[in-house]
């Protein structure tokens, strides 16, 4: 719908409506999966047989990386997290840094006051990407993997199987993952108001 464009209030109100229904058809089967990861049931069922945190706290909660996977994510991932704060520092006016030293501050202060809050935009959304890209990466942490599987092996193998309670749980606490830090990304990309 263009603003500019003069429609009648049926459009905007039947637009409005659309829109609303699109986003309900999106989320509904994400609240589905959240409410099922609630169930005290070995399956994910309509029967609802009473409301649990186990699949969140109990014995069967995922495991959540090895140290070999890490090392292999933060190898790949650095590159990237390097290219977006790099990309940002080329805006960087160097002169800002000499001003602030020009008064008697060290050059670590000057960092610290100067250059760190510019490169906070970058820096937290170098952070962003760099955790959905190890998410992501399923071929470094398939390869990687010894005996105990990491938390992308762990899910992709019991999918096989069916949908559980667990992979609910564990869906959930991703889904509150990802929305928390594109929040974070939002705020961060806000310009300051001096």
């Amino acid at each position: 719908m263009i603003p500019s464009i003069s429609s009648s209030r049926f459009y905007r109100v039947s637009y409005l409506c659309y829109v609303v229904l699109f986003f309900i058809f999106l989320i509904t089967p994400l609240l589905v999966v959240a409410a099922f990861s609630f169930n005290d049931s070995l399956f994910p069922s309509l029967r609802w047989n009473g409301f649990t945190w186990d699949w969140y706290l109990g014995e069967n909660a995922p495991r959540l990386g090895l140290v070999l996977v890490s090392l292999g994510q933060f190898a790949f991932i650095t590159t990237i997290a390097t290219l977006v704060i790099s990309t940002r520092l080329r805006k960087f006016d160097i002169t800002q840094e000499e001003a602030a030293m020009n008064p008697g501050a060290s050059r670590m202060t000057a960092i610290a006051t100067v250059t760190l809050p510019f490169l906070k935009p970058a820096l937290l959304g170098a952070g962003v990407v760099a955790f959905l890209m190890s998410f992501e990466n399923f071929n470094t942490t398939l390869m990687l993997a010894g005996s105990d599987t990491p938390l992308t092996i762990a899910m992709f193998d019991r999918l096989r199987e069916g949908s559980t309670p667990v992979l609910n749980a564990a869906s959930v606490l991703l889904m509150a993952g990802s929305a928390y830090l594109a929040l974070v990304s939002l705020f961060a990309q806000r310009p300051d108001k001096q």
